[in-house]
């Protein structure tokens, strides 16, 4: 993170907002802004947005595998697709 280019205040967000849009867009990294010295909210380019929601999905399908292996919630690969295959046939 380069403080210079990546932290703003609000002041700048309200009085150069195209400018900051401009910025986030064409650089493709997020920018925090501050109000009374402390981060409150980022601006980020839509699709640094897009990828940031997809990864965080991926990473919640892990930890939620990850809890049901400790739990012992799995199954065998061929129970596995014979309850798939189960399930495609009864639709």
């Amino acid at each position: 993170m380069k403080l210079d280019d990546d932290v703003k205040p609000i002041t700048f967000l309200k009085n150069r907002t195209a400018e900051l849009v401009r910025h986030v867009s064409t650089s493709g990294r997020s920018v925090v802004i501050t109000q009374n010295g402390e981060a409150k909210v980022v601006v980020m380019d839509v699709a640094q947005y897009d990828r940031w929601r997809r990864t965080m999905a991926l990473l919640k399908i892990t930890a939620m595998a990850e809890a049901d292996v400790e739990a012992g919630r799995t199954l065998s690969q061929d129970e596995a697709f014979d309850r798939a295959t189960r399930a495609i046939r009864e639709r």
